[in-house]
């Protein structure tokens, strides 16, 4: 048993219900999308009350895609916008880049392509500035894939499959599910050259998917009635249907289908309509070839996948020309397939939106830059003056803001008595002190010569325990270091903004407890 494919990845444990949630991504790449969703709502709310937020991450991220197997678009939507504030909250840039993948490809779905190619740039650009050796780049890279794939960028959306199909040891659940999606990919893919009379390269595709296909049922079956794949057998179904391999492409459609549909698995049942349509009008059974392309068609619609349905109504065009063979069939066909090459000419257009969208991304990402480095202090690295008033004039009325304003006691005498060169040092010091007692939230600013300021999201009594600590910390340093005999300690006023106060309020309202703060004999804190 030792050398059989393993069908469970090996995870690292990160909370009590770490197995649980990794059972759950099993069943949607199985999937089973309507019993993920049922045991997700279940443990989320467990898994919440004990505080294992990177278990709630995980489920959050489960639910969004089982609501797109079903095509429940909008809800994926909420669900990803979700995962998109955690990952920002939490600075995990891969996690953030297929979030914003994925948010790419559900846009697409809903029509909207161009907001969809600009999230998708924005992935990219991430995953540019991310190391491989990163354990979520190919996560984030294999949506980049399926958001290309949604866009018809099949090139794109090859590359990034087969690299992540290459990231993973053969016979790992990873190695299948990546295997599944490429699989999946080169029969859309196919499906797609058919229809613009590229026969040749359509076939080849149809082969090698059925081919990938049969491995990994064969794999599951191994493994017993619990490690089935309805996704894999669905797919090995339509891949023998193209390639001719009638008999047993019925065989599989004839045991899949009613439990497919029973079980709400509309992604695979989709699949196996296509397929079971493709036999039957094979065999000459036209009538019952279009229940089922009629079938295909309708799950694409729920599923919101316009090019999807174009491929179910392409395959009844073609069986109508069949069924009724004449001029109006043959004109219908003929139309459809001007309106394939048209949509196929389209993908160099979305190519193109897709690389002024990465163009525009960059512009975004300069400017950014740009704007960083305008407000940024040369000799600290914190903020400067420039930052300083536009924080000040975009404090909410009644946001929890507070203004720490710090000055370095008597620094005159301390550039007099052991030159600039050391005050320029003391300050930088200072300065790194600040930061090092910084919040992602919080804002640490030099605005003049030796003040400092601190924008703190938080109460007053909160910053003034952070206050006092950068103080004492100031206070205890060896400055004998820098020069002989030195001392430097710091003076503090702190405020907070309070109802129907503005910017300049809050700094009248600090600036006159630093005041205070002096007036009592300097090294202190006045709140």
């Amino acid at each position: 048993m030792a050398d059989e494919p393993q069908l469970l990845a090996p995870v690292q444990p990160f909370g009590p219900f770490n197995g649980f949630a990794w059972r759950l991504h099993e069943l949607t790449v199985k999937g089973r999308n309507t019993e993920a969703l049922h045991l997700a709502d279940e443990y989320e709310w467990v898994a919440s009350l004990l505080g294992d937020e990177r278990t709630v991450t995980m489920l959050t991220q489960t639910r969004m895609y089982a609501y797109v197997g079903l095509g429940r678009l909008p809800e994926a939507l909420v669900a990803n916008e979700t995962l998109l504030r955690r990952h920002r909250a939490s600075g995990a840039r891969a996690s953030e880049a297929k979030a914003l993948a994925d948010r790419g490809d559900i846009l697409i779905r809903l029509g909207r392509i161009d907001e969809g190619l600009h999230r998708l740039a924005d992935a990219m650009a991430i995953l540019e500035q991310t190391p491989r050796t990163n354990p979520r780049y190919i996560s984030a890279l294999s949506s980049v894939g399926e958001a290309a794939r949604s866009v018809e960028l099949f090139e794109l959306a090859d590359q990034c499959a087969h690299a992540a199909v290459e990231a993973f040891p053969p016979g790992t659940d990873d190695r299948a599910a990546a295997e599944l999606v490429r699989t999946e990919l080169l029969l859309e893919w196919g499906l797609r050259l058919e229809q613009v009379d590229l026969v040749d390269e359509a076939g080849l595709r149809f082969a090698r998917a059925a081919q990938l296909a049969r491995h990994w049922v064969t794999v599951y079956r191994g493994h017993g009635p619990d490690g089935e794949s309805p996704l894999a057998a669905a797919l090995l179904a339509l891949g023998l249907a193209k390639i001719g391999d009638i008999d047993e492409a019925l065989e599989l459609c004839t045991a899949m289908l009613v439990p497919l549909r029973r079980a709400g698995q509309f992604r695979e049942a989709r699949l196996v309509h296509l397929a079971h349509g493709v036999c039957l009008r094979g065999r000459g059974e036209l009538r019952a070839a279009r229940r089922e392309f009629v079938a295909a068609e309708e799950l694409s619609a729920r599923a919101g996948h316009a090019s999807q349905r174009l491929l179910s109504q392409y395959e009844l065009a073609v069986l109508a020309a069949a069924e009724f063979p004449g001029d109006a069939a043959d004109a219908m066909l003929a139309a459809l397939r001007g309106h394939a090459r048209h949509l196929w000419r389209l993908r160099m257009e979305r190519r193109s939106m897709l690389q002024q969208a990465k163009r525009r991304v960059w512009l975004e990402a300069e400017r950014a830059r740009a704007d960083s480095d305008a407000a940024q202090d040369a000799l600290t690295g914190l903020g400067n003056r420039r930052l300083f008033d536009r924080h000040l004039a975009s404090v909410e009325d009644a946001s929890a803001v507070v203004l720490l304003l710090v000055d370095v006691d008597r620094f005159k005498v301390i550039n007099d008595r052991y030159s600039h060169g050391v005050g320029d040092r003391v300050l930088r010091e200072v300065a790194s002190v600040l930061q090092a007692h910084c919040r992602p939230d919080d804002v640490p600013i030099r605005f003049g010569g030796d003040e400092f300021a601190l924008f703190l999201r938080t109460d007053l009594e909160t910053a003034a325990r952070v206050g006092e600590r950068i103080r004492q910390v100031v206070e205890a340093r060896d400055w004998d270091d820098f020069a002989p005999g030195l001392r430097v300690t710091l003076s503090m006023g702190v405020a907070a903004l309070n109802q129907g106060m503005d910017g300049r309020d809050l700094f009248d309202s600090a600036d006159r407890q630093l005041y205070v703060a002096k007036g009592r004999g300097r090294n202190q804190l006045a709140a």
